[in-house]
């Protein structure tokens, strides 16, 4: 199992996440959905950035907290091997997020690699039934994390 981490340059203000340790969970995740063989692509981006790809790939001009791109479907899924796709979280939303809830930065960013990993294996929150699936099994995922 390979996970790829890449985050902003250091930058004096910008939340800082521990490294070590997502990479150690985003395994786990993978590890509890079955996906004990393949390769995870983590991005952690500026809002600057996250709004770009939200603006690309969406339509939306606003950053958000996390986008996935899925190379299990597609037209060049057959050159993917192992590699599920790129996760990218928006660590300045994260933090305003963890802020705003009460949460550690590093729970938060948790949180959203599991909803990320979750649509890049095609779970989506489109419909309400879908989105009922999609919170049990982030809850069920985040539950095997606990400690």
């Amino acid at each position: 199992m390979i996970v790829r981490l890449a985050g902003p340059p250091r930058r004096r203000g910008l939340p800082v996440v521990d490294k070590r340790l997502l990479r150690h969970r985003a395994r786990c995740i993978l590890g509890v959905l079955g996906c004990e063989g393949a390769e995870l692509s983590v991005s952690l981006v500026e809002d600057g950035a996250m709004e770009s790809l939200n603006a690309a790939h969406r339509g939306k001009r606003r950053p958000t907290d996390v986008l996935s791109f899925s190379l299990l479907e597609g037209s060049h899924a057959q050159f993917r091997g192992g590699l599920l796709g790129d996760v990218v979280i928006g660590i300045e939303t994260a933090a305003r997020q963890a802020r705003d809830t009460g949460r550690d930065l590093n729970d938060e960013v948790v949180r959203l690699l599991i909803h990320g990993v979750l649509h890049l294996l095609g779970h989506d929150h489109v419909r309400s039934a879908e989105a009922r699936r999609m919170r049990a099994e982030e809850r069920r995922v985040a539950r095997a994390l606990a400690p």
